[in-house]
């Protein structure tokens, strides 16, 4: 017996039960016969021509203008059936789509993936949350053999696949870097001549680059277009931006950057960001510096780690767990 025939069969036994019976067990027999048609992509159409048959063979004496409505029942259910079959396509081209990118978004944070350096006298905490699978922020640390660390946070103009694709670029742009490295806006002037020659001419990257130096404890920095950064000031408790100027890295091969200094003492703190941190979307607007750096107050006491972390979460709060942007946020503090 196919399948066809068994269905008939069953259905026959269903029908049959119910019209002699009208049981809670028949409808839950007919729900169960419902599933199995779906999992076999059973025609909605099929079903009301089986029912008109089984009927006709039950009742042989059936008006027929009942058996006529049928009819129309058949041309309604062929237009639904198109539609059903359809959005079944859909949906598992849709599912496709989601394992492929849950895939990609793995792939990408083994590729893109980044150590928190320990250093001796300082803590550091980061932390990066996509808006969707994939994420267009980036960040990235380096510790070389002489103690500096270097802190790189890029964010691609755009998201999904094509901004996913950008910083895997710029990650294996900055590995082939010298050993050595180079000084924040020479870094900036190597990563700008890559990106103008290889990116699409409508996608734009901003980065900040920092570097700081243990041996003076002076923090050199650069910016390409990037969201200013916060210097926290232990001694007087006040907070205070990174201002830094320059160009978007893709708009002009031979852009030149500018570097920064600031001197850091113990207490003291960088606090770098993605604009999906400042940009952060309530229902009154974005919200202002002030509370930003409310809540940096409120953890201040904290580790880097727990600091960027419960920032995370008040911010998600306030968005409804709805984030609207990537989200970045890394903390450098001088012990005291």
């Amino acid at each position: 017996m196919d399948f066809r025939e068994m269905m008939e069969s069953k259905y026959r036994d269903i029908l049959h039960h119910y019209i002699k019976e009208q049981s809670e067990q028949a409808l839950y027999a007919g729900q169960k016969f419902s599933r199995k048609s779906i999992e076999h992509k059973v025609a909605p159409e099929e079903i009301i021509s089986l029912h008109k048959s089984l009927l006709l063979e039950m009742y042989p004496e059936l008006p027929k203008d009942i058996i006529h409505s049928f009819d129309i029942l058949l041309e309604v259910m062929v237009g639904y059936g198109i539609a059903y079959r359809e959005h079944q396509s859909l949906r598992h081209q849709q599912e496709e789509l989601r394992s492929e990118m849950e895939i990609a978004s793995n792939v990408q944070q083994t590729l893109l993936g980044t150590s928190i350096p320990t250093v001796p006298g300082f803590d550091i905490g980061a932390i990066s949350v996509p808006a969707k699978h994939m994420n267009g922020d980036y960040f990235h640390f380096v510790l070389d053999e002489n103690d500096n660390i270097s802190v790189a946070i890029a964010d691609v103009i755009g998201k999904g696949i094509p901004a996913a694709l950008c910083m895997s670029m710029i990650k294996y742009a900055m590995d082939s870097l010298p050993e050595n490295r180079l000084d924040p806006s020479s870094v900036l002037e190597n990563l700008n001549r890559v990106v103008e020659q290889n990116v699409d001419p409508s996608m734009f990257i901003t980065m900040f680059y920092g570097m700081f130096n243990p041996s003076n404890n002076i923090f050199y920095y650069a910016s390409a277009g990037h969201e200013p950064g916060f210097y926290y000031d232990s001694k007087k408790k006040e907070f205070s931006e990174l201002v830094a100027r320059g160009l978007l890295l893709g708009v002009d091969k031979r852009t030149k950057y500018s570097q920064y200094e600031k001197e850091i003492f113990p207490g003291d703190m960088i606090i770098l960001m993605s604009d999906g941190v400042t940009e952060c979307r309530t229902e009154e607007g974005f919200i202002e510096k002030e509370t930003l750096i409310g809540y940096i107050n409120k953890y201040i006491h904290l580790n880097a780690q727990e600091i960027v972390n419960n920032i995370f979460r008040e911010l998600e709060k306030l968005q409804h767990f709805q984030l609207r942007d990537d989200f970045t946020l890394i903390i450098l503090k001088k012990d005291v």
